[in-house]
Order: C-alpha cells, then sequence, then structure tokens
C-alpha cells in the first residue's frame, strides 16, 4: 500500500512538472518574439529567464521520474533517491546566478534607461504571469515536502514576480514614462531570489556533502542508545541524509558482556526502534563489539 501510494504521488508530480515545462516553452517564445518586436530588453531579460524556468523543470522532471524508479541494483544500490537533491542543488545554483546577472544588468538599464513598445510588453508580461502562475499553483502543495519541487516552484514564481515587474514597468512607461522603475523592481527581485534560493542550496549541498540532518540532536541519540544497561559505548558514528526523506545511521556498539548473536538482535531492534521514534532516523547499521582493541571516539577522524 505504501509503495502505490508513493508511487501514484511521483506520477502527479511529473504531470505537473510536464504541463508547466509546456506552458512555459510556449511563454517564452512568445517573450523573444515580442521583445524584438518591441525593442524590450527587459521583456527579453525576462524571456531568458523563463528559458532557464524550461531547463530547471525539464531537470525536476528527469529527477522526479528517476527518484521514482525504485530498481536498485549491485551497481546502483540506492537506486536513483538523490536524483531529485541533485537536481535541486543545480536548480538553486543557477537561480542564485540568475539574481546576480539580473541585478547587473538592471544597474545598466538603470543608468540609460530606453523607451519601447509598451502595449505589447504590458500584454505579453500579463499572458506570463497567468501562465506562471497556473504552475505555481500546481506545484505548491510537492514543494512543501520535496527540494527538488520546491526548487522548480522557486523559479515559476520568480518568474512570475519578474513578469509582475514588467508589466508594472510597461504601464508606467506606458503613461508616465517612467523608464527607470522596471531596474528597480528587478534588483529587488533579484534580492529577493537570493534570498530564497540560497536556503535550498545550502541544504541540499549539506545532504550531497554528507552533512547531518539539521535540528538533529547527535549527543541525544548517544545518550539515548548508551541508557540501554547491555550497552557501554558507541563510537564511529556516521549520520547522513539520502534525500529528503530517508536518514541514515551506522556505528559500532560496545557490550559490557560477550552475548549470543540471538540477544544481540534483540537488542538491535530496540536501539533501531529508539532511532525510528526519537529521531525519525529509517535505516540503521550497528556493528557489535566485545573488549575490541579499536578507537572508542564518537566520532573518528580517518
Amino acid at each position: 500500500m505504501g509503495h502505490q501510494h508513493s508511487h501514484q504521488h511521483g506520477q502527479l508530480s511529473g504531470n505537473r512538472l510536464l504541463f508547466s515545462i509546456i506552458l512555459n516553452i510556449i511563454i517564452t517564445a512568445s517573450q523573444v518574439i515580442g521583445g524584438i518586436i518591441s525593442g524590450s530588453l527587459a521583456l527579453i531579460s525576462d524571456a531568458v529567464h523563463n528559458l532557464s524556468d524550461v531547463i530547471s523543470l525539464i531537470i525536476s522532471y528527469a529527477a522526479n521520474f528517476l527518484s521514482n524508479k525504485k530498481k536498485q541494483t549491485v551497481h546502483q544500490t540506492f537506486g536513483f533517491k538523490r536524483a531529485e537533491i541533485i537536481a535541486a542543488f543545480i536548480n538553486s545554483s543557477t537561480l542564485i546566478i540568475i539574481a546576480v546577472f539580473l541585478a547587473i544588468e538592471a544597474v545598466k538599464r538603470f543608468n540609460k534607461p530606453t523607451e519601447i513598445a509598451s502595449d505589447l510588453v504590458i500584454w505579453l508580461a500579463f499572458i506570463a504571469i497567468l501562465g506562471n502562475g497556473l504552475s505555481v499553483l500546481l506545484l505548491k502543495r510537492d514543494a512543501d515536502h520535496n527540494l527538488n519541487m520546491k526548487s522548480a516552484y522557486l523559479h515559476l514564481i520568480t518568474d512570475m514576480l519578474t513578469s509582475v515587474a514588467v508589466m508594472i514597468g510597461g504601464i508606467l512607461m506606458k503613461y508616465y514614462q517612467i523608464y527607470w522603475l522596471d531596474a528597480v523592481l528587478t534588483i529587488i527581485i533579484s534580492f529577493y531570489l537570493l534570498f530564497m534560493s540560497w536556503s535550498i542550496f545550502i541544504d541540499s549541498l549539506k545532504i550531497l556533502m554528507l552533512f547531518a540532518p539539521k535540528g538533529l540532536e547527535i549527543t541525544a541519540i548517544q545518550d539515548e542508545i548508551v541508557s540501554l544497561p547491555e550497552i557501554d559505548n558507541i563510537h564511529h558514528v556516521h549520520i547522513w541524509q539520502l534525500n529528503d526523506h530517508d536518514i541514515h545511521f551506522e556505528a559500532h556498539i560496545e557490550f559490557n558482556k560477550d552475548i549470543k548473536l540471538s540477544e544481540f538482535d534483540m537488542i538491535c531492534s530496540k536501539v533501531e526502534q529508539i532511532l525510528m521514534d526519537k529521531f525519525h532516523i529509517n535505516h540503521s547499521n550497528l556493528q557489535p563489539e566485545f573488549e575490541r582493541d579499536d578507537h572508542k571516539d564518537f566520532i573518528i577522524q580517518d
């Protein structure tokens, strides 16, 4: 039952991503043509930004597809479970690069504002807002619990906000000739983009670097396990995240007497239950030891 639910969820997410990809390809093509006709650098910049959305959505779609391939092999013992984290890292990295690029271009436009055919800019920006807004609604639910979907969602919502800025700039240029406002709004959006994408970049980087999950009290794990009467200490501990949901734990467990294998199995089950119930660690690998001459440090320096 659990497998069926997970597969269906991945399939629905994939369908939403595919629809968003098609929609953004149409928006990008329309903005490029409109930008050339109207002479609007802002609209072309928005189209470039939208093109990055298309690329990021394709990456997210591929990652979603791969991560839902459950088959694991002797050469791929984890399957493709890390695909979505890699996609989140790539997407958040490109978001940061795009934010810096947009800010630089906005400063240039602020110094040299140019007159454009504002009517076409307004209508194409409005269409982009509707298209990206629909894509944002489709991905909102998945973005709450999946880094890959969140990075794709942020790409779309940022592009929607960029289109809002372009449309507002177009309206003000049409009626008030305030040509510098487009650059100011673009700089504000760039800072917002940096702020929103930085946390995803750091979170995905930490997972790829095999850091312990954020908020996990490592010493509390030690205290809980050592509190069992049969255990003297735990050492050579490694804790890492495989993806958004899977946390792995491995350690050497020092017993205070020479127990039978059947006894170890019983104690091992207790430890696994503690790890799952109190720390949400769903995969553990425990190595039993008794009077073994090795380093007993909690974290071993390789």
